[in-house]
């Protein structure tokens, strides 16, 4: 299918209005050689191409940036624009460029390597939020000094980040703090690196407690140094059978009203795993056996479907999830897919539906 005679009279006008407008607003040209643009760009030769894309570039500094945020919001999760314009409003400033690097699905990986050759920080940053962005790209962040370009990746749990690029991660950790926790909390951290980062992260605690709290420099490193031996020690194993003690508290905690999901995090952050076992089970009102098999043998959506049940927030899953494993020296290792059903669990999912669902699982 080719453009009609009609087409190419529209066009030719379009390209008149455009050097001398005459009525019409250079607002309403733009939008309306976009829009032309947008249903006809499949079938234009590359000279007819090149006109639309002229046309458009020269008016785009006379459109106020409202009109243009506005195309790029309307454009940007269309996958039959033509890519041509998803790349001439990518170029634009970033407010009009953000909603097409975050979501069009035709912005290539070589399309988002040439912006990153050729922009600042600004439209790396939004690179680094967009989802699932492959090693290439996550490699040329990771050598970025911005500060908010690289806490962007390191918070982008979809995406892929090679061990190379985690080593330039974590040695510029040593001296940019934000990076610390949420590298930290990454499930695909090499273990050999987390290790390495406790050494810095140590030293950094430390001189905030210096700076803020009056303590003796002998009575704080001696504190640290119990702390480094605590975490650094293996826990507990789980015991198939927790204390009868344990059961009772759990039990009157429930009958008293008191058993809640504070709770639960709060014994595991303390690595009471047993009290977290018991805790969960009997919130979900699942035998303890049948709770331990769903909640650490079956994967990440039973976990969370768990939470949603007793309502543990989305924001606090990693947590709840990185730890539970930790304290059962399991790898708290989540895919891309696995992200994808923990967010579907969230956000579709009633908490008595996510109940259901986890004892039937």
């Amino acid at each position: 299918m080719g453009l009609t005679a009609r087409d190419m009279s529209d066009m030719g006008r379009l390209a008149q209005l455009a050097a001398h407008p005459q009525g019409a607003t250079r607002e309403e040209i733009y939008l309306a050689v976009a829009s032309l643009y947008r249903i006809q760009g499949h079938y234009l030769n590359e000279r007819e191409r090149g006109l639309m894309q002229e046309i458009l570039r020269r008016l785009a500094g006379d459109v106020e940036m409202a009109i243009r945020i506005a195309l790029a919001e309307r454009l940007a999760n269309d996958p039959s624009v033509p890519h041509d314009l998803i790349l001439m409003l990518a170029d634009d400033h970033i407010e009009v460029a953000r909603p097409i690097i975050l979501r069009s699905p035709l912005l290539t990986e070589s399309d988002a390597l040439r912006m990153i050759a050729q922009y600042g920080a600004a439209h790396h940053e939004a690179i680094a939020c967009r989802a699932h962005i492959g090693e290439p790209i996550t490699d040329e962040l990771a050598r970025s000094d911005a500060e908010p370009v690289l806490t962007a990746l390191v918070r982008n749990a979809t995406a892929k980040i090679s061990a190379a690029a985690f080593e330039t991660l974590v040695e510029k950790s040593k001296s940019i703090a934000a990076l610390q926790d949420p590298l930290a909390r990454r499930a695909d951290l090499p273990p050999a690196l987390a290790s390495q980062m406790c050494e810095w992260v140590s030293e950094a605690l430390k001189n905030h407690i210096a700076r803020h709290y009056r303590l003796e420099p002998a009575v704080l490193d001696r504190a640290l140094h119990q702390a480094e031996q605590v975490v650094a020690s293996a826990p507990l194993p789980p015991k198939a059978q927790p204390v009868e003690g344990a059961q009772k508290l759990i039990e009157k905690l429930a009958v008293s009203g008191q058993l809640k999901a504070g709770f639960l995090l709060r014994v595991l952050n303390q690595g009471q795993i047993d009290l977290f076992d018991l805790a969960f089970a009997r919130l979900v009102d699942v035998p303890l056996p049948d709770m331990r098999h769903k909640f650490y043998e079956t994967g990440p959506r039973s976990v969370a479907l768990a939470c949603r049940a007793v309502g543990i927030d989305r924001c606090v899953f990693p947590t709840i999830f990185n730890l539970s494993r930790q304290a059962r020296q399991l790898r708290p290792t989540l895919t891309a897919n696995d992200v994808s059903d923990v967010q579907n669990v969230f956000n579709y999912f009633s908490k008595a539906g996510a109940l259901a669902e986890f004892r039937a699982h």
